[in-house]
């Protein structure tokens, strides 16, 4: 099996070093660089060969649209394995990008099964030998593939893809909005005495679920919120996309994140809310921006 050689592309250091890991524990013997903007990844190609990119989509200066448009328009790098890694899983989003010649996407946040399972695919496509070594829970790949999603299965308006445990709510890669948790009348009420009068509301999207949550604090940096105790729950260190909605239901921004604690909002084993702080990591100018926005009138 050759060695393969991965370019790794987001603003956020985070999630690069993330993506890293997992490559390196999944693909032995492989060469990784990476890239904190479209900008330096484009001088980092002259002068590296690379067998495929995994590249954010929502990054300052050249997105990752405009930065496989340009591959695209390269002759030398036109044939290029590219993978889109995006918090935005619209369906209108994916077709644009699909256009636009991305070989497939994956969703922040993911598994290290659903990145396997895209990599290896792509790479196969293009004639590269592959032998991942694959988690040990590695079953259920979660995920739509890019043919279902752009009109490659002929019934694929007719019926959306099911919901899948090991990755994201297929309301997400759709374009439908998520269905609210209901909470129950006690519950909102422990939520409410726990972090104090709601002031904004977020989605929480996971690997494999959504909560809703109650914002009670908000900074630049980290985001303290309530949500309700169900059957599945987060994880400390676990990524996380951050749904922000205002009260007249605008959304603010959507930014990616990770667990940094998660405490009962009552002392007791049963306790039904949970508190939870949440760390951003992106470092895109334009989402601080909105975010400043919406901290200022919090």
């Amino acid at each position: 099996m050759s060695k393969i050689k991965f370019l790794v592309v987001d603003d956020a250091t985070f999630i690069r070093d993330m993506l890293k890991k997992n490559l390196r524990d999944h693909f032995p013997g492989c060469e990784i660089i990476d890239a904190n903007s479209a900008k330096k990844a484009q001088v980092l190609l002259k002068t590296n060969h690379v067998d495929i990119i995994l590249c954010d989509w929502e990054m300052p200066e050249m997105t990752g649209e405009e930065f496989l448009r340009w591959i695209r328009s390269e002759e030398q790098y036109q044939a290029m394995p590219f993978i889109m890694v995006t918090s935005r899983g619209e369906r209108d989003f994916i077709v644009k990008a699909a256009q636009a010649g991305v070989n497939d996407y994956i969703g922040k946040p993911f598994t290290p099964e659903s990145l396997v399972k895209k990599v290896t695919k792509v790479l196969k496509s293009v004639g590269k030998e592959v032998n991942p070594r694959l988690p040990e829970s590695a079953h259920g790949f979660g995920g739509a593939s890019l043919d279902v999603l752009t009109g490659g299965n002929a019934n694929t308006d007719k019926k959306k893809p099911e919901p899948v445990a090991s990755n994201q709510n297929a309301s997400l890669l759709t374009g439908a909005k998520p269905a609210a948790n209901t909470s129950s009348s006690s519950a909102k009420k422990t939520a409410t005495k726990a972090k104090g009068p709601a002031r904004g509301q977020a989605t929480l999207t996971f690997a494999g679920f959504n909560s809703q949550s109650v914002i009670s604090s908000i900074t630049l940096q980290l985001m303290n919120c309530a949500i309700k105790r169900e059957q599945q729950l987060p994880s400390i260190l676990e990524t996380v996309v951050i749904s922000i909605v205002q009260n007249d239901g605008e959304d603010v921004a959507r930014l990616n994140g990770y667990v940094h604690s998660i405490q009962a909002a009552e002392n007791r084993i049963d306790a039904g809310v949970l508190k939870l702080v949440i760390r951003f990591v992106d470092e895109d100018p334009e989402k601080l921006d909105h975010l400043s926005r919406y901290i200022a009138k919090f």
